[in-house]
Parts: C-alpha cells; sequence; structure tokens
C-alpha cells in the first residue's frame, strides 16, 4: 500500500479499546497515529509510541491525520464528529450515529458540503452468523421469509455504574444493541411500513432501557428486534421462517471476544466460527433438518473497506444515509413506546 492514511482515535474506553483500535492497526495502509483520553495513561502503557491527546479538540486539529474515529459517549458524536468534518478529516462514528435523525441528517450535509467520508462503524454486518444467514436468504433457500426474530440476549442482573445505563440522554440497551439489530434487519429486508416498539426498565434500580421488544411491520412479514438483560439462555440469535424453510442459529460472533483477549485480527483463521446454523425443512408434516458451518465472520473487513473508500478505490462500507434509516427506526421506536402505538414510517 503506497499511501497511508493517518488515523486519530477519540475515547479509550471499552469500544475503542477492544475494537477500534486492533482493528485500526491491524489494516494495511492505516497508521493509528494519537488517541484523545482522559487516561493517557492507560492508552501509553497499550500504545507507548502512540500521539496521545487529553482533549477531541487537540486531536482533531493535530497536523496530519486523514481520518478521525469517534468512539465517545453517544451524546458527543454529533458534535466532535461537526468539529472533525469542519477541520477536513474523513469521519468514522461508533454507533448510533448521533442521538436522533436531525443530527444525523446534519452531519450529512455536512460531510457532503466538505467533500469528506463519513461512515458508521456497524460491525456486526460482518458477524459469522449474519453473513451466513444473508447468503442463504439471497440463495432463495428459505423462499420468502414471512417471520425474522433476532434476538441479542444476556443474563446481567445487576445495573453497573456507567454511563450506558444512567439516566442520560442517549443511555439503555435501545441505544446500545438496537442499531445492530435495526441494521442487520434494514440490511436483510429495507425499510419497513410501521413500527411498534416496547422499551422498558426490567431489572431492580434499572436508571435506563434494559429490555426492548420492536416489531418492524412489513407488508407480507414481520421482524421482530429484542434485547434483554434478564435472559440466562436458551434463545436463538437469529430465527427466520420462509415458505420453503426455517433458519435458526444460537450463540454469538466470536470476533469481540477474541479481541478482549488480546487476539489480532491478522492472525490465522481469524473469524472462523466453529458453530452451526440448522435449516429445517417440513414435507408432509414430517420435519428434517441439516447443519450447516457458519464460515467466517470479518470485523477486519470493515477498516479496509474504509481505507479503499478514502483512497477513491471503493464504497463506503457503511454509508452514513444507511445509518440515517437506522436512526429513523431508532428514534420511531422510542416515539411507539411513548405513546403506545404503532407507528408508520413515512
Amino acid at each position: 500500500m503506497d499511501q497511508l492514511l493517518r488515523v486519530g482515535l477519540i475515547a479509550y474506553g471499552y469500544a475503542a479499546k477492544t475494537l477500534h483500535a486492533p482493528l485500526i492497526d491491524a489494516t494495511q495502509g492505516l497508521q493509528l497515529t494519537a488517541i484523545a483520553s482522559s487516561r493517557p495513561a492507560d492508552v501509553i502503557a497499550d500504545w507507548p509510541d502512540i500521539v496521545v491527546k487529553t482533549e477531541p479538540d487537540r486531536l482533531i486539529t493535530h497536523p496530519g491525520l486523514d481520518l478521525v474515529v469517534i468512539a465517545t459517549p453517544n451524546d458527543t458524536h454529533y458534535p466532535l464528529a461537526r468539529a472533525a468534518l469542519a477541520a477536513g478529516k474523513h469521519v468514522v462514528i461508533d454507533k448510533p450515529f448521533t442521538l436522533d435523525l436531525r443530527e444525523a441528517d446534519d452531519l450529512v450535509q455536512r460531510a457532503e458540503e466538505a467533500g469528506k467520508l463519513l461512515s458508521v462503524f456497524h460491525n456486526r454486518r460482518w458477524d459469522s452468523d449474519f453473513l451466513h444467514l444473508s447468503q442463504t436468504i439471497a440463495a432463495g433457500t428459505l423462499g420468502r421469509v414471512v417471520e425474522f426474530t433476532s434476538r441479542f440476549d444476556r443474563f446481567r442482573p445487576d445495573v453497573r455504574q456507567r454511563w450506558r445505563e444512567d439516566d442520560v440522554v442517549g443511555a439503555g440497551l435501545w441505544y446500545d444493541l438496537g442499531p445492530h439489530l435495526i441494521d442487520q434487519a434494514l440490511q436483510l429486508f429495507g425499510m419497513p411500513e410501521a413500527v411498534s416498539a416496547d422499551l422498558v426498565l426490567r431489572r431492580d434500580g434499572a436508571k435506563a432501557v434494559d429490555d426492548f421488544n420492536v416489531i418492524l411491520h412489513y407488508k407480507t412479514m414481520r421482524a421482530v428486534l429484542a434485547a434483554s438483560t434478564l435472559v440466562h439462555g436458551g434463545t436463538p440469535r437469529f430465527l427466520a421462517q420462509g415458505t420453503q424453510a426455517a433458519y435458526s442459529v444460537s450463540g454469538l460472533d466470536l470476533q469481540e471476544g477474541w479481541l478482549k483477549a488480546g487476539l489480532r485480527p491478522d492472525r490465522a483463521q481469524w473469524g472462523v466460527d466453529q458453530r452451526e446454523a440448522t435449516v429445517y425443512h417440513s414435507f408432509n408434516d414430517a420435519i428434517s433438518s441439516e447443519s450447516l458451518p457458519l464460515g467466517q465472520g470479518d470485523y477486519a473487513g470493515y477498516y479496509a473497506k474504509i481505507r479503499d473508500a478514502i483512497l477513491g478505490l471503493g464504497p463506503n462500507p457503511v454509508p452514513a444515509s444507511e445509518a440515517c434509516n437506522v436512526m429513523r427506526i431508532l428514534d420511531l421506536a422510542r416515539q411507539s413506546a411513548a405513546e403506545g402505538r404503532k407507528i408508520a414510517v413515512i
């Protein structure tokens, strides 16, 4: 790779430390040049040769940076991205894009005016199970999908002291996991006709949404998106019912866990998932099944595609316009839950 793109990363919390920093560092043609963090000692311990800034604005104005990656608390995404675009940088924002569609639309306009790439890190497009499900649906194996369920459940009964679980704007499970599930559903089925949602606080002492059940209503099908912090197990990650067959897979993609354990995405066999999906067939009331290997996930592919898009060698892997559709559903679900009714997607 002849041209080296220099990357600045704002924040060094869980997402930045576990996902963004190692993925950027493992991508040929990208150089992780600077990190902004209120805990500089943590950064230096992991990246002793990197430039460390204590304030985001000082990183944004750091000379020579081509790309700024924003992995800060959700309520800071919009102002930081706005500042980075104004400084002439390409921008990647961790999900959710912004707090609402109004902010998202404004950033899209600013990026277009600046002639800069703007992308959102919807990394779960590159989960092994989602890639396999997408291929299975596209191949026509299931026929026409009539019902789709996407769940992301965990058992975390204790409310932790962190901004994601506090009573602040942009916190809660719907802002945390909702964007992943929405984005995957929109990739499979496009925009729905209507949205209905139940966003609740179930745990003792909960301050933010920790359980959701959202239905995307389509003309001939529905997609159910759900997540909870009080599920011990037993629920499939994906369940799709079609006119020809059904598809089920349980468990989670392994890449985040590997990154958390310190494994690098440039190692051999990265993303290879040993889980299997099950496809069910029914004929004359007799049910048969077959197990299919999931194959390989590819989180590292996101930043390789970002590199190529900046260099004019390929498309933006997650265009901001697609992230705006996610924000639209995120907003409509909150409206539906607040008003207790189905909301049309206009």
